[in-house]
């Protein structure tokens, strides 16, 4: 029995593959077989960062978190305790918003955290 090598399921497989592909440098956008290869690179890629971003948004929040403490006078680590202490709970995302946004209602947390904590 003969081969099939221009069915439709064929081509559209390749298509897909080599729309994925657009924009990638060299051969790889154009021949099927190194895009296949560059695509599915690309997309193990794109899982293990979407799952990495969630990682470098919290590194980014304590980063602004602890540069709004220490002009408070006090370091990430003792504030995030007295928070604990103080018995107020609020997230990363929103402390380091408040920082920014609103630095006076962080004032009044960060004095908070420093009764609770003792400094």
């Amino acid at each position: 029995m003969s081969r099939a090598v221009d069915g439709s399921k064929r081509k559209d497989h390749r298509k897909k593959i080599l729309k994925r592909a657009k924009g990638f440098w060299g051969r790889r956008h154009s021949n099927f077989k190194t895009a296949k290869d560059a695509v599915t690179r690309a997309l193990s890629y794109a899982y293990r960062d979407r799952k990495d971003r969630k990682g470098d948004f919290r590194e980014l929040w304590i980063v602004r978190i602890n540069a709004a403490c220490r002009a408070e006078g006090i370091s990430y680590s003792r504030f995030i305790n007295g928070l604990l202490k103080a018995g107020i709970t609020i997230n990363r995302k929103a402390l380091a918003f408040l920082a920014i946004e609103d630095p006076e209602a962080f004032k009044a947390i960060v004095s908070q955290a420093k009764a609770a904590v003792g400094a």
